[in-house]
Protein backbone atom coordinates (compact mmCIF):
# COMPACT_ATOMS: atom_id res chain seq x y z
CA UNK A 1 0.00 0.00 0.00
CA UNK A 2 1.25 2.99 -1.19
CA UNK A 3 1.74 6.25 2.00
CA UNK A 4 -0.92 9.09 0.83
CA UNK A 5 1.05 12.90 0.97
CA UNK A 6 -1.28 15.68 1.95
CA UNK A 7 -0.22 18.96 0.51
CA UNK A 8 0.63 22.15 2.93
CA UNK A 9 -2.88 23.72 1.85
CA UNK A 10 -4.70 20.78 2.15
CA UNK A 11 -3.34 20.51 5.54
CA UNK A 12 -3.48 24.13 6.32
CA UNK A 13 -7.65 24.14 4.93
CA UNK A 14 -7.85 21.05 7.38
CA UNK A 15 -6.58 23.04 10.25
CA UNK A 16 -9.25 25.96 10.01
CA UNK A 17 -12.07 24.11 9.42
CA UNK A 18 -11.81 21.88 12.51
CA UNK A 19 -10.85 25.30 14.46
CA UNK A 20 -14.02 27.33 12.49
CA UNK A 21 -16.73 25.13 12.35
CA UNK A 22 -18.62 23.52 15.54
CA UNK A 23 -18.14 20.24 14.57
CA UNK A 24 -15.56 17.71 16.30
CA UNK A 25 -12.41 17.20 15.15
CA UNK A 26 -13.09 13.23 14.90
CA UNK A 27 -16.29 13.86 12.37
CA UNK A 28 -13.91 16.54 9.94
CA UNK A 29 -11.44 14.17 9.90
CA UNK A 30 -13.63 11.10 9.21
CA UNK A 31 -15.30 13.52 6.15
CA UNK A 32 -11.48 14.38 4.66
CA UNK A 33 -10.68 10.85 4.95
CA UNK A 34 -7.85 11.03 7.65
CA UNK A 35 -7.26 10.10 11.38
CA UNK A 36 -7.61 12.81 14.13
CA UNK A 37 -4.27 12.15 15.84
CA UNK A 38 -3.36 13.30 11.87
CA UNK A 39 -5.34 16.23 12.52
CA UNK A 40 -4.23 16.68 15.88
CA UNK A 41 -0.68 16.44 14.61
CA UNK A 42 -0.98 18.91 11.65
CA UNK A 43 -3.22 21.92 14.26
CA UNK A 44 -0.23 21.62 16.55
CA UNK A 45 2.38 21.59 13.87
CA UNK A 46 0.73 24.77 12.70
CA UNK A 47 0.29 26.76 15.74
CA UNK A 48 4.45 25.84 16.43
CA UNK A 49 5.29 27.55 13.21
CA UNK A 50 3.01 30.25 13.79
CA UNK A 51 3.78 30.88 17.33
CA UNK A 52 7.83 30.58 15.97
CA UNK A 53 7.46 33.00 13.02
CA UNK A 54 5.80 35.84 15.43
CA UNK A 55 8.46 35.37 18.43
CA UNK A 56 11.32 35.89 15.54
CA UNK A 57 9.90 38.70 14.45
CA UNK A 58 9.82 40.04 18.01
CA UNK A 59 12.87 39.57 18.97
CA UNK A 60 14.46 40.30 16.52
CA UNK A 61 15.63 43.95 15.90
CA UNK A 62 15.21 45.81 12.55
CA UNK A 63 17.55 47.12 10.66
CA UNK A 64 16.09 50.13 11.43
CA UNK A 65 16.55 49.96 14.95
CA UNK A 66 19.77 48.79 14.90
CA UNK A 67 21.05 52.34 12.59
CA UNK A 68 18.73 54.35 15.13
CA UNK A 69 20.28 53.38 18.08
CA UNK A 70 23.75 53.45 16.02
CA UNK A 71 23.65 57.12 15.70
CA UNK A 72 22.33 57.85 19.24
CA UNK A 73 25.49 56.01 20.57
CA UNK A 74 27.69 58.35 18.40
CA UNK A 75 25.49 61.71 19.55
CA UNK A 76 25.71 60.23 23.02
CA UNK A 77 29.67 60.20 23.15
CA UNK A 78 30.42 63.60 21.55
CA UNK A 79 28.11 65.27 23.88
CA UNK A 80 30.19 62.92 26.42
CA UNK A 81 33.66 64.20 24.96
CA UNK A 82 32.35 67.61 24.56
CA UNK A 83 31.44 67.80 28.69
CA UNK A 84 35.30 65.96 29.58
CA UNK A 85 36.51 68.57 27.67
CA UNK A 86 34.22 71.63 29.49
CA UNK A 87 35.13 70.00 33.29
CA UNK A 88 38.51 70.08 32.29
CA UNK A 89 38.55 73.75 31.27
CA UNK A 90 36.53 74.77 34.32
CA UNK A 91 38.46 72.52 36.62
CA UNK A 92 41.41 74.11 36.50
CA UNK A 93 42.82 76.73 38.54
CA UNK A 94 43.23 80.34 37.27
CA UNK A 95 46.54 81.62 36.91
Amino acid sequence: MQRRRFTDEFKREAVRLANQSGASKASIAAGLSITTNMLSRWAREQERQLSKATRSQSDSPTKEEFERIRRELNKVKTERDILKKALSYFAAEPK
